[in-house]
């Protein structure tokens, strides 16, 4: 067997296991975020499908394959039918460059546990990535329905707005790491001794910030706010072609938690060690489950912003943070600093931006009027009564 074939047998072999593995994963982080929730509210949860729940995920998927696929009288069809398939398709490419481990013992390097290894790797991402707002606004646009229009806008302003921030903040741990390829950057970090986080504590805490908003996760799901867009842009989806978009938003959160694991926290490496023998990827899903839990608790702990905070704390608040990071980390690197210098400056803005918020929180304005955490407009105010109005007059008839 000639070499090319064997690695296109072995890059159609490995894309169907990571598929697989990712649809599999998809189906039980519904289940373990809903019982995850429902711990945090003091409930059960779903627990009678199979034992303590495990084949929920299976009555799940057959209730969603059997419901009634309904489209709208004034949908664009094609469109329509299309957009689902798009954002899943855009949420399973990202992943071909994420490396799972590195070489496995004993088998031809075409075996390593990742699809690919471009020297593009990040941009790669970025660049994928990008693609999942057209599902989101061709869906909405399709619907025919002006809530999931507005739902789909909003996505599109939310996305593009912290993708930016998303790409400077990456951009200062490249300049550590000297490489744009995802083995790279861990083997960076295996040859410095650090993990990046050290060395970028900011750029860390930035991209969680951004990434959340970027896969429309809670407190940032205006794009699906249940409240003044009665689900946004999955409105008219129903059946199956829902499925698709919820699965896309659970693949983005397993593909930007591998981003976190192999830039920030040296990817399927601890410390010396580099796993399990056998098993290089039991380290990366240990760091890749955390991340995938933080999201579920801030899911279940923070109230949704308005849109108007939403917007403001992407351009005034993480592009200035990220734009200044970026700034320090070119300077060291050029003067050859070491690399706890972008550490320390990193930890003192976090410190200080939590003072800052946590003073804005306990602000109360004169008047009678509290400010609750950022700036409302001009047009809204919340009133504080002290005591409940007088009674009204009763009216005496004559």
């Amino acid at each position: 067997m000639s070499d090319t074939l064997l690695a296109i047998i072995a890059t159609i072999v490995k894309s169907v296991i990571i598929i697989g593995a990712l649809l599999t994963v998809f189906a039980y982080m519904t289940l373990i975020e809903r019982r995850v929730i429902a711990r945090f509210q003091s409930r059960l949860g779903p627990n009678r499908a199979g034992p303590f729940g495990v084949m929920q995920p299976l009555a799940d998927a057959i209730k969603m394959a059997f419901k009634e696929q309904i489209i709208p009288s004034r949908a664009r069809v094609f469109v329509y039918m299309m957009a689902p398939c798009l954002s899943i398709f855009v949420a399973l490419v990202a992943f071909a460059v994420v490396p799972l481990g590195d070489h496995l013992d004993g088998l031809p390097a075409v075996w390593n546990p990742y699809i690919a290894d471009v020297n593009i790797g990040i941009l790669y991402i970025l660049a994928i990535s990008s693609l999942a707002v057209y599902g989101i606004v061709l869906g909405g646009w399709a619907s025919g329905n002006r809530y999931s229009l507005l739902g789909a806008l909003r996505s599109a302003a939310q996305m593009v707005s912290y993708e930016v921030s998303i790409a400077i903040s990456l951009a200062a741990v490249l300049m550590y790491a000297g490489t744009l390829s995802m083995v790279g950057i861990v083997h960076a970090q295996v040859s410095q001794g650090i993990w990046f986080i050290l060395a970028q504590p900011l750029a860390f805490v930035l991209y969680g910030v951004a990434a959340t908003a970027e896969v429309n996760r809670a407190p940032f799901d205006l794009p699906e706010a249940e409240q003044e867009l009665v689900a946004g842009y999955l409105t008219e989806f129903s059946g199956l072609r829902w499925s698709l978009y919820q699965m896309a938003e659970y693949t983005n959160m397993i593909t930007a938690s591998s981003i976190v694991a192999t830039l920030f926290l040296g990817g399927w490496t601890l410390g010396g060690l580099t796993g399990i023998p056998g098993i290089p990827i039991l380290w990366y899903a240990i760091k890749v489950a955390v991340f995938l839990f933080i999201f579920i608790w801030l899911r279940a702990t923070l109230p949704r912003i308005r849109y108007d905070q939403l917007m403001r704390f992407g351009w005034q608040v993480l592009l200035p943070l990220s734009v200044l990071n970026l700034l320090v980390t070119a300077t060291a690197v050029v003067f050859g600093w070491p690399w706890w210098t972008t550490g320390i400056f990193g930890l003192a803005v976090l410190v200080i931006a939590a003072a800052i918020f946590a003073a804005r929180q306990r602000r109360v304005s004169t008047g009678g009027v509290v400010e609750v955490g950022l700036p409302m407009p001009a047009s809204v105010r919340l009133v504080q009564m002290d005591s409940p109005p007088p009674a009204r007059p009763e009216t005496v008839k004559a």
